[in-house]
């Protein structure tokens, strides 16, 4: 089934085209990655999908009923920004309990309900604290579940980690997926980060200047890329005979194979398993190739030593490590 539909959407401002005839479906009980950079329409996307923003054509289906005339109070939906606006004068437990009481939900149900929350999302031993007492991230967790508590049909997340440090930003995507895992609940995340949006999402939607480039898994993305843009976007890339390839699909060899191109080595970087080799073909072009601790091992590679390279599988083309005899 599906959970969200965006058709023909068009959003401009002034001259400046925010969303060009986009169209998406976001099948139900996924969690939908909206992956670009600043500017490509992903965050507009959002807002048009939640009602903060109205398209200037196109419609909005949300479980099947149209709601591009709806407000964004009507759509049921749950809404996480990046600077998350909690109540300063509120506990914990009734910032995640708000919705609920404007609702005039019975307290029974929302004892119940906050107190579930809030185990789900780790919090259960703050309810008294209050924001200022909250760290980043539980601050964040703490708004993920004041979402929730309303029970919507879908959940739209605009760059909700993109305020925190890395390491924090790590872990709560690995509690996001968790937590999706649990709860079920429809989930489109807004990032520019692609390593977030290949860790946390079941399918991806790469956005470029107000257009969608390619919708996929994270697996189909990056090994089956629609273009130039959706490959560079989602990793890195080196450019050999005018074509891009990802650097660990090139293949290093210590003498001259079929199809192989001619490269001075500038660097050998090793980072834990992998390790990173910087090149320079005869034109002057830099590149790099990522290989394991074990093949450069094998290359015993040096600065200022020439080598050959061509894309190819280096897993599979281990012969090619050693010197012609």
């Amino acid at each position: 089934m599906t959970a969200i539909s965006a058709i023909d959407v068009n959003k401009h401002y002034g001259d400046f085209a925010a969303l060009d005839n986009v169209s998406i479906e976001i099948p139900d009980g996924s969690l939908t990655a909206l992956l670009g950079p600043s500017g490509s329409g992903k965050s507009t996307l959002l807002r048009v999908i939640s009602g903060l923003e109205v398209p200037d054509t196109g419609r909005v289906l949300i479980a099947g009923e149209d709601v591009t005339a709806l407000t964004p109070q009507k759509r049921g939906i749950g809404f996480v920004f990046q600077h998350y606006a909690a109540f300063k004068h509120m506990t914990v437990r009734d910032n995640v309990a708000f919705g609920l009481k404007i609702r005039k939900r019975p307290k029974a149900e929302i004892s119940a309900r906050v107190d579930e929350l809030l185990e789900i999302v780790g919090l259960a031993g703050f309810q008294r604290r209050y924001p200022s007492q909250l760290s980043g991230g539980q601050r964040q967790r703490m708004a993920l579940a004041r979402a929730l508590a309303v029970e919507p049909k879908v959940l739209l997340l605009d760059e909700p980690f993109g305020a925190l440090d890395a390491k924090v930003r790590e872990d709560l995507r690995t509690w996001l997926r968790r937590l999706h895992d649990e709860v079920h609940v429809t989930t489109v995340l807004v990032t520019h980060d692609q390593e977030e949006a290949m860790d946390v999402a079941d399918r991806i939607a790469v956005l470029n200047a107000g257009r969608i480039e390619q919708i996929g898994s994270p697996r189909e993305l990056y090994e089956e890329p629609a273009n130039d843009f959706v490959m560079s976007f989602l990793g890195p890339v080196a450019t050999l005979g005018g074509k891009l390839v990802r650097p660990h699909d090139l293949v290093v060899s210590l003498r001259q194979i079929e199809d192989a191109v001619p490269v001075t080595v500038e660097r050998v970087v090793h980072l834990g398993f992998e390790v990173r080799i910087s090149l320079r073909d005869a034109d002057g072009e830099e590149l790099s190739a990522q290989t394991t601790r074990g093949e450069a091992a094998r290359l015993d590679l040096s600065e200022g030593q020439q080598v050959f390279v061509r894309p190819g599988h280096p897993a599979f083309d281990a012969d090619v490590a050693a010197p012609a005899a």
